[in-house]
């Protein structure tokens, strides 16, 4: 069995933009899921609104299983060791780039880290939907980091009128094309958008059997709703699902994604998912699972991680007595659930001997070497 990766997250986002009541959020909405967030103080963690367990120089361990470090950047390498311990039993890390450095600076970091017990999970810039044009005026570099992000979360967005929000998610498109762009209301987005739910004593069997189940639950009240392929199109001017109106809508806008699950028992052909692969849609954010190929030597488990522009695959031997399929389970925005599906059923090889060892090549050139 491969060594199971910790997803590390990088989120960012300029003062008043909300990405602390984001992170705050997925600390209170895990629910079972072991987060290990890295800040560079603890006085944005509401530390003192959860049961603190104990501490450990700059570690303090929250009373739900999460951990919280106050570091700098020149500590950074030491804690996402220290996280990734097996001991820590940690199922993401997420990373407050606040103080820290530039988001595309600490990718670089993760990316050339030598811990295979981690991977790139991902770079959310949060945007402030009533102040874009002065923190824009403010921070030039705003465009930038929105243009390199995997994901834009436009928060405050019950702040301004419907016009004004679609004329600024358009331009957001325009800087960070073909990237989801989510609107939501005091950082509300189910984490599951980002990351696996899991609870981190159970991390092992999860991974190695991919459940849907989670995916597919309806959403409690103090949490996101989502829409998968099989829900209506009901949702209001604000892209929430549609609600009771008599009800002050403040504090009510909620991000909606939507969760896509594709099951083959043929196997696919690499080349064609390979092209897939390589041309994402606009607004696909995540895709996790495993391929079956029935190629010569390559004919083991390829479980599947991709964010943004990131891919990777790792080759796995299957379980004894495991059945030989695909499944992917495919997470965005504003994404053609139908389309996509049939997009992977012309993926499949069905002719026998069909690839041969050649076709491998392009996923091959996303398995991690030995040295990474």
């Amino acid at each position: 069995m491969a060594t199971q990766q910790i997803p590390v997250v990088v989120l960012a986002g300029f003062l008043g933009s909300g990405k602390t009541t984001l992170l705050n959020h997925l600390l209170r909405a895990g629910d079972g899921t072991r987060i290990g967030a890295i800040v560079n103080d603890f006085g944005s963690i509401e530390i003192d609104a959860m049961t603190v367990a104990g501490q450990v120089d700059s570690m303090v361990s929250l009373g739900n299983g999460c951990l919280c470090c106050a570091v700098d950047t020149s500590e950074l390498d030491d804690y996402l060791e220290r996280l990734a311990r097996p001991a820590a039993r940690i199922d993401v890390i997420v990373i407050e780039a606040s103080g820290l450095a530039e988001p595309q600076e600490l990718i670089r970091m993760i990316l050339a880290s030598d811990n295979d017990r981690i991977v790139y999970g991902g770079l959310i810039e949060v945007v402030d939907a009533a102040e874009f044009d002065d923190t824009r005026a403010r921070h030039p570099e705003l465009d930038r980091h929105v243009a390199i992000a995997d994901l834009v979360v436009l928060n405050k967005a019950d702040r301004i009128e419907d016009e004004a929000r679609h004329e600024l998610i358009g331009r957001l498109a325009d800087l960070a094309p073909g990237r989801p762009v989510l609107c939501t209301a005091f950082g509300r987005i189910d984490p599951e958008m980002f990351f696996d739910r899991g609870p981190g004593e159970d991390r092992d069997a999860t991974v190695r059997q991919l459940s849907f189940e989670d995916l597919l639950r309806e959403a409690s009240a103090d949490r996101v709703p989502r829409r998968s392929e099989e829900a209506g199109d009901e949702r209001d001017h604000l892209g929430c699902y549609a609600c009771d109106h008599d009800h002050d809508h403040a504090g009510h806008l909620h991000a909606v994604y939507e969760s896509v699950e594709f099951v083959s028992s043929e196997p696919m052909h690499p080349r064609r998912l390979m092209e897939f692969l390589d041309s994402r849609p606009g607004g696909l954010y995540r895709i996790k699972g495993f391929v079956h190929f029935d190629v010569p030597q390559n004919r083991q488990k390829f479980v599947l991680h991709a964010v943004g522009n990131f891919l990777r695959f790792y080759p796995e031997p299957w379980a004894k007595g495991e059945e030989r399929t695909t499944q992917l389970v495919m997470i965005g925005s504003g994404i053609d659930a139908p389309a996509l599906r049939k997009e992977l059923e012309n993926c499949r090889q069905l002719v026998p001997e069909e690839a041969d060892e050649n076709s491998m090549w392009g996923v091959l050139r996303y398995v991690p070497s030995r040295e990474e």
